[in-house]
């Protein structure tokens, strides 16, 4: 047994973990943090992180190859994977690392090895030698998010060879010539983009009838439209039978949105339709912590277990959507409820989402369909950035902003962005739903020329008058 007693312990350094930790030793609680693999977890090390690396180097290559149009000529233009992939291992290294320091500065104390619940307030901690040590907390939260999902009965089981996770496609030993995308969510896409533009042959299947199911129809319809403009094939409403291995490569095989059957043979599948999470050998039926039948963490508003002085939050518990930054806004909140702040709940329906395809795209709040559905009586405004100076300066004029309100009151009810920058746009759209604003109040605020985001002006412009300005 250890000599300390913790406040808080933490299992698990992911976005969500490592936050906690930090925010409760800020309030005085002396913390602990256990994590049996790295520091930062998934989405710093096999997620958002490198991920975003390999996409900006896309980004970059698209770039160089359309230079001519802008007088920058790039002679025998050529990507060379290597550097593409050290370029996002150092990036990795870089972040991880700054987590390490943030836990020594705020003085948490760092345990590497695998948690398990121990009974009330203890967690007992193996390291790789598979020593052990029992430490005590009067609070234990859970963070150890989760994993991709494999499904075994069409043979989608990761060997990291032929098909693969997304951890596996970020670090590939080359571009492949040919891929399957499975599953048109946000690592789909983004997946496929990549890919795509580093010289791969990209097929994006999706089960549903539309890409990016959770997003607004209409960014959905615009975003297949980008997608397969720049050569990628979608295939949506489409189910996967069977993936099989043969020949050095793999064979996918479909009945397509007509009911027609058909046999893609390509050199690798990457499976993203999902995740599992990682909440197996915790200990967690010991400690009386009540799971869903898949595995997730049962958590109230305050993201308490059913066991007192157990939280959980991120990817393993209950909550959606399965975001990062989600994840950092559940620890503080834990954090802040075990020091007896006074906290509010998360608002689920105002988180912003981003994927960072290209083009990109993010939304926060309702799409006008759930809008609608929850009785709500819609205005819509659109622009699109073929009227905005900065986004032709760019190069960047597909697409559009559309804003979501409520007519009576004019609150703004969701903002969806398809177009150059998105993922950074989509802020101001998070303040304005926070703090409840209106499509007029975002029209009378003064947006700067030329910037992309007085896109952002133009569609409150157009949602509160019925017209924007400058289209």
């Amino acid at each position: 047994m250890s000599d300390t007693a913790y406040d808080v312990v933490v299992i698990g350094a992911g976005p969500g973990g490592y936050v906690a930790a930090i925010r409760a030793a800020q309030l005085g609680l002396k913390t602990a943090i256990v994590e049996r693999q790295f520091m930062g977890g998934v989405c710093l090390n096999i997620g958002c992180i490198p991920t975003k690396a390999l996409l900006h180097s896309a980004d970059l290559l698209e770039e160089a190859r359309e230079g001519k149009r802008y007088g920058v000529i790039a002679e025998k233009l050529s990507l060379d994977w290597d550097a593409v992939i050290k370029n996002k291992d150092q990036v990795v290294k870089t972040m991880t690392g700054g987590v390490g320091l943030l836990m020594r500065k705020n003085k948490i104390t760092v345990h590497n090895g695998t948690a398990r619940l121990a009974g009330r307030g203890s967690v007992v901690v193996t390291d790789g030698d598979g020593k052990q040590e029992t430490i005590s907390a009067k609070n234990i939260i859970i963070a150890t998010g989760a994993r991709p999902r494999e499904i075994p009965q069409i043979g989608a089981v990761f060997d990291g060879e032929r098909i693969l996770s997304s951890t596996h496609a970020l670090a590939l030993p080359a571009v492949p010539k040919s891929l399957v995308v499975i599953g048109a969510g946000a690592i789909g896409v983004e997946f496929a983009s990549m890919y795509h533009t580093f010289g791969a042959e990209v097929t994006l299947i999706e089960a549903l009838p539309r890409i990016v199911p959770v997003e607004d129809e209409e960014i959905s319809a615009e975003l297949s439209r980008a997608l397969g403009r720049r050569g990628i094939k979608i295939l949506a409403g489409a189910r996967v039978g069977a993936l099989e291995k043969a020949d050095g490569g793999v064979t996918v095989k479909i009945t397509d949105a007509d009911g027609n059957e058909q046999a893609i043979s390509v050199e690798r599948a990457l499976v993203g339709v999902g995740i599992a999470p990682n909440t197996a050998d915790l200990g967690l039926d010991d400690a009386g912590v009540a799971i869903d039948q898949r595995g997730f963490v049962q958590v109230d508003a305050m993201m308490r277990t059913s066991a007192e002085g157990v939280y959980a939050i991120g990817d393993c518990a209950i909550t959606t959507p399965w975001l990062a930054h989600k994840s950092s806004a559940e620890g503080i909140l834990a954090a802040e409820v075990i020091a007896g702040h006074h906290v509010q709940p998360i608002n689920y329906g105002k988180i912003p989402g981003c994927t960072y395809c290209n083009p990109e795209i993010a939304s926060v709040g309702l799409s006008e369909a759930k809008a609608r559905e929850q009785g709500y009586d819609v205005k819509i405004g659109k622009f699109p950035f073929v009227g905005n100076g900065k986004a032709t300066i760019l190069g960047q004029r597909n697409g559009f902003i559309k804003i979501v309100a409520e007519n009576r009151y004019d609150e703004v009810l969701g903002v969806h962005i398809i177009g150059p920058h998105a993922t950074e746009l989509i802020a101001e759209a998070g303040i304005a739903l926070s703090h409840e604003a209106t499509s007029e109040s975002i029209m009378r605020t003064i947006h700067a020329h030329p910037t992309v985001y007085e896109a952002l002006g133009e569609a409150a412009h157009a949602t509160a008058t019925g017209a924007a300005i400058h289209i």
